[in-house]
């Protein structure tokens, strides 16, 4: 049994992605915890309800669409983190540096209550904050994001993979994931799912081309004729439709690059800002490399010479820290220049001289891939806006692509009104859900209308230029604001409820974190609010004070109900009467801490070998220091104010100044302490969100080029039917994408077994069945089958085909097969009724009467099982002593005489010229045609029908 449903990304112009995968026996997998840049907090409804029942979770790029609410489950959703999460190394690394990205740029991250929520548990205490409080829940800070993706389980490609369920999971039997180069990011994956007998391959958001840093999609083998075996038939294929609407790439990736390179020359060349949005992790790694290595190239020329090239981001220098410690996960090019690059440089000349380092060498990297010697790193607003000051030909990869948030929205304010400035779009942005229009989208249309276009002419090829003037651009700026009195009961209120809600819900989970939930400064504050107010904030407090001391109350029964565990558990507790008490309960408790490990050992911590230049720093802390700093204020309550001894004080309003260093690999634009004054300020505590909305006339250029690295409607259309899925299910995409694949797929796909019911399309929370449509039964078979069974080995399965007769199990059977698995108990199988050793007994599958057989055996013919591949008969050919060569579309010809083929259903057809088969025959020697013949059949399993 295999069901699918899409929770977010299908038939929707949303690019988050959110799927669950359910297979028999209750068993859940979710796969993505993708978010759009709206974070609303509704969208998550689906998912939350599902979070009991789930499994395992999976993950595949380390994307806004793919992973953008992982933080936010984790820490409002208690049951999350204890289900087991699987993902590659770079999607961890990376993905932890893009929520830390994200949260540190927008405060909508954090998201919004909802109105609905804001109420009390009785219904008595009317809500006293406005409709349009924009109230928001805390978000995590970066070591609680660090914490997170510490969570998740490493994997490395190919690697066959038993996970463990949930505490709350029935048992997985057996399930094995496997995970699959997808291409399109660094780490990104296919994952691979094998249960029983139900096989599914999860391919969302790939990339069959090969890139600079980023190798292409594994689908195909060796030969890149066929898919390889492992993902080769699977019961259900789920696929994404985006990109099927795009025209085939039809210029190869050197192009590509050239095309970039002109662009962005022509805008330098009239002394112009290039502003390239971006992704902070993912797709920016292959723009970085490129337009790194274009600078050391082009050293010659005078516009690169003066040009600056700048990445924007808030975590620029930890991606790039974490990028160059996976060298093993990019493209086979990058790890041969790297080992190059280390075996050059330094070795001695015949003449005894020594080569010069490769800082010397334009377009070798200067000590390794991603150390950049051009690319300048920043990651405040106030170093964009001094960048911006100076005036001067500029190329800045900002993120985020939907200019929603991050730098590209600073940017973009900043160089609008210059016509020599140009916006490089790399991917197309449609409108989103509901009719709301993004500036990215704004951005696309004014280019998809080409008004005012200029074609301009590049190295390789010309490329359109479209003038902005005369559009207005609106872009909405999020800021946070401290909550007022009255909005802060309303959080209160809210709070407690929560935490009775989850305390009757998840009994025995972990509770709301009593951080920033207790407010002493700003509840003095209202203490001195209006007369008119104190009655209705009198209420709510004896509201939420009564709900807290039930919570309380029920913290200290739970201490007893935990016993000597609470020593570890719970803070500040460390008083425990042993006396009376035997066993564990007298002896004080251990937790074995697991330690993350894969084939090599235990993984070492990369941050306790940075060098002092290297050392990541959160708001100035080493992350090397794994001791937690606490400035303990009066009574130990007030945990959301107590800030650590480098963060300074904080400011009366509830803010403290906002001071992070950056990474520049000795870049010039060294941070001062002036400028850390004009950086925006962090509020502390409970915030609410404001907006404001702010119209900017355009008069830049716009340009596209798709850098999205995403398969086109060509590779879908060509690897779907070298799959050969039973089903296939299509999600992550629009409704006009799905539907336009879907057809395609009905009309020329005649590979998929289903046919027309073979492609299915789900809408949002629309559960379908995938299964293969085939009936499994558990039979026990008698000692008498078994002796006469004899087994043959078909590429690492044995099989055999048995004909018997079912009987029921008999009773003294059961007994005498109980009895022997009880043998070394205590309990006696007298216990045990009839009634219960009847119920759910599998039949028994026994001998067929010797009159019966001989029939059947005559009326049966014998059954060939498996699979020959020509790759591997063509080995076993030339081992022989015969010539065997791959000639036109996939045709092995032998000798030049025999020609074998493989069509699309598997059979094997064999072809040879006739003229010399009677000359062997006359000198009695295996002709070509029969040895082939007979090296096919050695290769199957000749499985006999009786």
């Amino acid at each position: 049994m295999f069901n699918f449903t899409p929770l977010l990304g299908a038939q929707t112009y949303s690019k988050a992605s959110q799927s669950l995968l359910e297979f028999e026996n209750g068993i859940k997998v979710l796969v993505d915890v993708g978010w759009d840049n709206g974070f609303d907090i509704r969208q998550l409804a689906a998912l939350e309800k599902h979070i009991p029942s789930l499994s395992i979770i999976l993950l595949t790029h380390a994307t806004p669409a793919h992973i953008a609410a992982f933080a936010h489950c984790c820490k409002h959703f208690p049951l999350f983190t204890q289900i087991p999460i699987y993902a590659t190394t770079p999607v961890i690394s990376l993905g932890r540096t893009l929520l830390q990205d994200i949260y540190e740029s927008t405060p909508l991250a954090a998201s919004l209550i909802p109105q609905g929520s804001l109420t009390s548990l009785d219904g008595e205490i009317p809500v006293s904050a406005s409709p349009d409080s924009n109230i928001l829940l805390q978000p995590p800070t970066a070591e609680e994001i660090a914490s997170y993706f510490n969570l998740i389980n490493p994997l490395r490609y190919s690697q066959p993979h038993q996970p463990l369920p949930s505490p709350f999971s029935p048992p997985l039997n057996g399930l094995t994931i496997t995970a699959y180069n997808a291409g399109h990011t660094l780490g990104g994956t296919i994952w691979h799912i094998q249960h029983g007998m139900e096989s599914v391959v999860y391919a969302v958001d790939w990339n069959l081309t090969r890139e600079n840093v980023i190798s292409g999609a594994s689908w195909l083998d060796g030969g890149g004729s066929e898919v390889i075996e492992q993902l080769r038939k699977p019961t259900a294929l789920i696929c994404s439709s985006h990109g099927i609407t795009q025209n085939p790439q039809a210029i190869s990736r050197p192009k590509r690059d050239e095309s970039l390179v002109d662009i962005i020359r022509s805008a330098l060349n009239k002394g112009g800002v290039v502003l390239i949005p971006s992704d902070s992790s993912a797709r920016v790694l292959e723009l970085t490399w490129l337009l790194e290595n274009t600078w050391r190239k082009n050293q010659g020329e005078e516009v690169f010479r003066t040009a600056q090239l700048v990445f924007a981001s808030r975590t620029a220098g930890s991606t790039m820290d974490f990028t160059r410690s996976m060298i093993e996960w990019m493209d086979e090019n990058v790890t041969k220049a790297f080992e190059t690059d280390i075996e050059k440089p330094r070795q001695k000349r015949t003449d005894g001289r020594k080569l010069t380092d490769n800082s010397d060498i334009p377009d070798a990297p200067t000590s390794g891939p991603f150390t950049f010697k051009h690319l300048r790193l920043v990651e405040s607003s106030s170093r964009v806006r001094r960048l911006l000051e100076k005036k001067g030909p500029t190329v800045i990869i900002a993120s985020d692509a939907s200019f929603d948030w991050g730098f590209s929205q600073l940017v973009v304010k900043q160089i609008a009104d210059d016509a020599n400035n140009l916006v490089l779009l790399t991917s197309p942005f449609e409108q989103q859900d509901g009719g709301v229009s993004s500036p990215s989208s704004a951005l696309w249309k004014i280019y998809q209308k080409k008004q005012n276009m200029t074609i301009e002419k590049g190295k390789s090829q010309p490329f359109e230029w479209i003038s902005s003037a005369g559009h207005i651009l609106r872009i909405t700026n999020l800021s946070r604001k401290p909550l007022d009195a009255i909005e802060l009961v309303t959080y209160q209120q809210y709070l407690a409820t929560q935490r009775q809600l989850q305390h009757v819900q998840n009994e025995g989970a972990a509770k709301l974190e009593d951080s920033n939930d207790v407010i002493e400064d700003a509840s003095s504050s209202s203490s001195s609010s209006d007369e008119s107010d104190n009655e209705q904030q009198g209420k709510s407090l004896n509201f939420s004070s009564r709900t807290l001391q039930q919570t309380r109350n029920k913290a200290a029964e739970d201490k007893e109900a935990q016993g000597v565990n609470a020593l570890l558990r719970k803070p500040g507790f460390y008083d425990w009467d042993v006396r009376g008490r035997k066993g564990r309960e007298a002896v004080f408790p251990f937790f074995h801490k697991r330690k993350r490990a894969d084939e090599y050992g235990e993984l070492i911590r990369a941050e306790d070998y940075l060098r002092a230049e290297e050392r990541d720093e959160i708001d100035g802390r080493d992350m090397r220091d794994t001791t937690d700093e606490k400035n303990t204020g009066l009574g130990e309550k007030r945990k959301w104010g107590e800030i650590s001894k480098v963060d300074g004080v904080v400011k009366s309003n509830g803010k403290r100044p906002k001071n992070r260093k950056a990474i520049t690999n000795g870049s010039s634009l060294q941070e001062s302490s002036s400028e850390s004054e004009g950086e925006e300020e962090i509020v502390v505590g409970p915030s609410k969100l404001v907006k404001e909305v702010f119209t900017v006339p355009l008069n830049l250029g716009i340009a596209y080029l798709d850098f999205s690295g995403i398969h086109d409607g060509r590779s879908l259309t060509m690897l779907i039917p070298l799959i050969r899925p039973r089903k296939v299910i299509l999600t992550a995409g629009t409704e006009h994408e799905t539907t336009m694949l879907a057809d395609e797929c009905r009309q020329r796909f005649g590979t998929i077994s289903g046919g027309s019911d073979g492609v299915l399309t789900p809408v949002n929370g629309e559960r379908v069945a995938a299964s293969m449509d085939t009936n499994a039964w558990t039979v026990k078979l008698s000692r008498g089958l078994v002796k006469k069974i004899q087994w043959q080995e078909v590429r690492g399965v044995e099989v055999v085909t048995v004909m018997g007769r079912l009987v029921t199990t008999s009773e003294d059977e059961t007994r005498d097969e109980q009895k022997r698995k009880r043998q070394r108990t205590s309990q006696g199988i007298e216990a045990l009724g009839s009634d219960g050793l009847e119920q759910n007994q599998p039949p028994t599958l026994d001998v067929l009467p010797a009159n019966i057989a001989a029939v059947t055996r005559s009326a049966t013919q014998a059954v060939h099982v498996g699979d020959v591949r020509l790759a591997d008969l063509r080995k076993i050919l030339q081992t022989s002593g015969h010539t065997a060569d791959f000639r036109g579309e996939g045709t092995l010809v032998i000798d030049n005489v025999v020609a074998v083929k493989k069509s699309m259903d598997g059979r094997i057809e064999l072809e040879s010229s006739g003229n010399n088969t009677p000359s062997f025959q006359r000198r009695e020697i295996e002709s070509p045609f029969d040895l082939v013949k007979k090296r096919i059949y050695e290769g199957l399993a000749v499985i006999a029908g009786g």
